[in-house]
């Protein structure tokens, strides 16, 4: 749990910093430590999250977590990223991997930068005068700009040199010719991305949908921690399909588990905040995050960080539906690929706003930079796998590479929509206020920068979002389409 804010322009910037912490203080649960420089300040709040060596320049400060394969343990990742970029420079963004958005502190520069898959937020603006301004989240800017852009995945952004974006850090695979042996190898990469996420933090829980990708999480971490707790959310009254598979889980494995029942006040009660957490009016991000709010709400009674199976999905060809109608395969690959390249802004999103508004950090293995190459690497016929009968069946590599380790009922169940899964995806409707429908709808067909409003339910999130935000952040609603 962190969050990262910084503003560079005049003599008041420690106040504006303090400021914007304060709106940011969700994603962690220990003060904010905030940095003077020469023309401003940068701020943190979480754990082990700021390398600055006494003080000296260059200040970096982290949220997130690097993959170091055992590389000085003793430092934290934020001092060995200020160590990466006092050897490199700005050549260092190319050198280290992991899950991570940071900014550097140098003198009279300030360097915010992202990972190449995004998970991590970082928003930004600089004015025409100079002054720039960025934070975890847009929040955080209100009461200094009006207009703000998110930094893309795999990008750096200088006050002296602008945007660059940089190359990814090179990941050792195991080698694969056959069939069985890239089985074999998406086995060995995971368990390894499951095991170095243990070795990261103090992780003491799992959040178990019962869907294919979280069952895998939490059986390969059950393996090096038997004390593993799993927490589900489900539809108060009518459990939402998941459910079953979770307690089948849960009971082949003998683990915790720990279930929130969500009810239709719950719902009512959180889509404003929700509206607030995500900066997004998106309908299919907001239904998703309600899911993710009440598990993270579950989680923090018990533990400060999670496992998570976001990213399985898009890397293993779990919209299969969205892939089975091209047929031109390097389109398809194409399609693919994007996946991936537009989940920040949509299933990211809610995994970071929704686990971080009740301060529990989150570690999902399947975004693991050596995940992510060798499903880049994996041929679309292993995922999407063409049976005899006919019949495709998405993630069959995946499927097959775990088949040992769960119960053969999750293994062979098909992708399950999260929020329809916990129950949830149908009851938005039932806590629409009255005066909103399809007449208002046609009344207000757009949000006020031009984005085109889907439904109802939308027209109301975007009417939230305005009471929250000016119109230069409507940018920030992100909508999932990998075909464009």
């Amino acid at each position: 749990m962190s969050g990262i804010a910084g503003y560079i322009g005049n003599e008041v910037a420690l106040a504006k910093v303090e400021q914007m912490m304060e709106v940011i203080d969700h994603r962690g649960a220990s003060d904010p430590i905030i940095k003077n420089g020469s023309s401003g300040a940068i701020g943190y709040v979480g754990a082990n999250g700021i390398g600055m060596n006494g003080g000296s320049a260059p200040i970096v400060i982290l949220d997130g977590t690097l993959v170091r394969n055992g590389d000085n343990r003793e430092v934290s990742d934020a001092e060995y990223l200020r160590e990466q970029y006092l050897r490199y420079g700005k050549k260092a963004f190319s050198k280290i991997s992991g899950s991570f958005a940071c900014a550097i502190m140098d003198k009279n520069e300030y360097i915010i930068a992202r990972d190449h898959v995004g998970a991590r937020p970082v928003i930004y603006h600089e004015s025409p005068e100079g002054e720039f301004v960025f934070a975890s989240e847009a929040k955080a800017l209100k009461e200094v700009t009006d207009n703000v852009e998110e930094l893309s995945p795999g990008h750096y952004y200088s006050t002296k040199e602008g945007l660059s974006e940089f190359d990814k850090c090179p990941v050792t695979l195991p080698k694969w010719k056959t069939t069985e042996e890239a089985i074999a190898a998406v086995r060995e990469v995971m368990i390894n991305a499951v095991k170095e996420s243990l070795d990261s933090g103090d992780i003491e829980g799992v959040a178990l949908s019962g869907g294919l990708d979280s069952s895998i999480i939490l059986a390969v971490a059950h393996q090096y921690n038997k004390n593993i707790k799993a927490f589900t959310s489900t539809l108060a009254g009518n459990p939402g399909a998941d459910l079953k598979y979770a307690k089948m889980l849960v009971e082949y494995l003998g683990v915790e588990h720990h279930v929130y029942e969500i009810t239709q006040e719950d719902i009512k009660a959180i889509i404003p905040d929700a509206v607030y957490y995500l900066e997004s009016f998106d309908e299919d991000c907001i239904v998703g995050f309600i899911a993710n709010y009440y598990t993270s709400l579950l989680a923090s009674k018990h533990v400060k960080s999670v496992l998570v199976g976001e990213g399985a999905d898009e890397l293993f060809g779990g919209y299969f539906r969205e892939l089975q109608d091209i047929s031109d395969p390097e389109e398809k690959e194409r399609v693919g690929r994007r996946l991936l390249e537009v989940a920040y802004n949509t299933a990211l999103r809610r995994l970071d706003r929704g686990w971080m508004s009740n301060s529990v950090e989150y570690y999902a293995p399947f975004l693991h930079p050596a995940v992510v190459d060798i499903c880049n690497k994996l041929p679309m016929e292993l995922k999407c796998y063409a049976m005899d009968n006919g019949y495709t069946v998405e993630k069959w590599i995946l499927r097959e590479a775990f088949r040992d380790m769960l119960p053969q009922e999750i293994t062979d169940r098909p992708k399950m929509r999260f929020s329809r899964g916990v129950g949830v995806d149908d009851q938005v409707e039932n806590v629409l206020p009255k005066n909103i429908g399809e007449k208002e709808l046609k009344e207000t067909p757009e949000s006020r920068g031009g984005i085109h409003l889907q439904s109802p339910k939308e027209l109301y999130y975007y009417r939230l979002f305005q009471e929250n935000f000016p119109m230069g952040y409507e940018g920030l609603t992100g909508r999932w389409d990998p075909f464009k």
